[in-house]
């Protein structure tokens, strides 16, 4: 439909939209809309402990979808960040926090 036709080109260059679903309890249950910024945090594994720091990638919202298990978050991230929250997204072990969007 013309609603869904725009001029910008996704990704633009340099950035990376990466699917990431995450798990029910791992999102917040406020509504998280396109334009957010939201940080992509490292979870440990289900018996285990993060060692070191939890990679943290912070990143725009695109597109939500919410499911019964998990929300399948679309996001664009520096092209550099990609493939580590590729990797997390895989694996399911990604929390999602939600910043202010008052800056």
């Amino acid at each position: 439909s013309p609603d869904q036709v725009t001029e910008e080109v996704l990704p633009p260059q340099g950035m990376s939209v990466v699917s990431v679903p995450v798990p029910a309890g791992l999102v917040p249950t406020v509504p998280i809309r396109a334009g957010d910024t939201v940080r992509l945090v490292q979870t440990p594994e289900p018996a285990g402990s993060v060692t070191g720091t939890p990679l943290t990638i912070t990143a725009e919202v695109v597109d939500v979808t919410a499911g019964e298990s998990d929300t399948v978050v679309q996001v664009l991230v520096p092209a550099d960040k990609a493939s580590g929250l590729a990797e997390l997204a895989a694996t399911g072990r990604v929390a999602l926090v939600l910043d202010s969007a008052e800056g």
